[in-house]
């Protein structure tokens, strides 16, 4: 029996890469989004099966209704990539606007959580009992970058839902991971390219490395029994002004 996958954002970046992916080595994997039509060129390009399930993460509704088909469909879940985040342009805190603080809150922590809930209930019940819950954590959730109080502030967040849902999840057989992606090449990076500011106050261009490197390390975790894990791991273009000073 496949296992079955759900990989949020799976319409652009790293989702749609770890969609092809999964697919490609014969897990069924439902593509939640919240653009049809970003869903449908990902489906394109997955060689193994795939179902669209157009869907909002941070709107509570959508999220339950779409465990809901996957239950109907299929009565278990093995993995969830919880993937799906935004961010906004870069201002200092007295600065940001509260809309723009909120909509990533809303789908960075927010759908991280609700995806993350309705994984774990389903995880819990299903037989044989037990599955893998995989968030996008992002090195944003260890060290920030300057003017990105929003995202660096859910992704922080996201460690601590990461270690609270490893603990919980022991006896029923969950088991948590997180992955921090540093620089992979997506529409969501392609300014690193041109610059970005650095701690320094100066704005630097900065190297991107391949998402197939970050797809291939979700696909290992996935492969994972439920007795071992991953709790973190850190993916990031060697050279990226991460590590150490500025």
């Amino acid at each position: 029996m496949s296992k079955i996958a759900m990989v949020t954002g799976a319409g652009t970046g790293v989702g749609r890469r770890v969609s092809e992916v999964l697919s490609k080595e014969g897990i069924f994997v439902y593509l939640i989004g919240r653009r049809k039509e970003k869903l449908v060129e990902t489906q394109k390009m997955c060689s193994g099966h795939t179902e669209i399930l157009q869907c909002d993460v941070s709107d509570p509704l959508a999220v339950e209704n779409a465990f809901k088909i996957l239950e109907t469909n299929h009565g278990r879940i093995d993995v969830l990539f919880n993937n799906a985040g935004i961010g906004v342009p870069p201002q200092s805190i007295d600065e940001m606007p509260f809309e723009n603080w909120k909509s990533v809150v809303d789908i960075n922590l927010n759908g991280i959580f609700l995806c993350a809930k309705y994984a774990f209930a389903l995880m819990r019940k299903q037989s044989p009992q037990g599955g893998r819950i995989i968030n996008n954590g992002s090195v944003s959730s260890v060290t920030p970058r300057p003017g990105s109080i929003p995202y660096t502030a859910t992704k922080h967040a996201v460690t601590g839902i990461t270690k609270t849902i490893s603990l919980d999840g022991r006896k029923y057989d969950i088991a948590c991971s997180q992955i921090d992606i540093g620089n992979a090449e997506t529409p969501m990076t392609e300014r690193m390219k041109e610059g970005v500011p650095q701690a320094t106050g100066k704005m630097e261009a900065e190297p991107v490395i391949d998402s197939i490197h970050i797809a291939n390390a979700v696909l290992y975790m996935a492969n994972l029994p439920v007795n071992v894990n991953v709790l973190n791991m850190t993916v990031m273009a060697n050279k990226m002004p991460f590590v150490g000073r500025g």
